[in-house]
């Protein structure tokens, strides 16, 4: 019985939180070079997976859950890289960001609840 107890609480613990195996992925590296950035954003606004890497099938499944739950099963590295990459969405790149925020805030409810942050974000 303490077996399946264990088995049953580890379950609940990795729910509980995205992979981390993905943490420490360059996100400069990825911002900055066009064909890079370009796969990811397909992948992103893509109604399947066929274009994703691994990575991003990860991130494009996390994506709902995250703005939804305001990113509570994020590890710190998770938030940071988060808001690293909405900024330079933002402020570099608003033809990528636009299409981002129409799929995956079609009525506009998140550009309300985090009005505050993108505020700062984009500041």
């Amino acid at each position: 019985m303490q077996k399946y107890t264990l088995l049953l609480a580890c379950l609940v613990a990795a729910a509980a939180a995205y992979t981390t195996k993905y943490d420490n992925i360059d996100l400069d590296e990825i911002l900055h070079n066009d064909r890079l950035l370009k796969k990811y954003h397909e992948c992103l606004l893509a109604d399947d997976d066929a274009s994703c890497t691994p990575d991003g099938k990860e991130l494009k499944a996390a994506i709902p859950d995250a703005l939804t739950n305001e990113c509570s099963k994020c590890n710190e590295k998770q938030k940071n890289g988060a808001e690293k990459v909405i900024r330079f969405l933002i402020k570099e790149k608003p033809d990528l960001w636009s299409p981002l925020e129409t799929k995956y805030d079609p009525s506009g409810s998140y550009r309300q609840k985090y009005a505050d942050e993108l505020k700062r974000v984009s500041s």
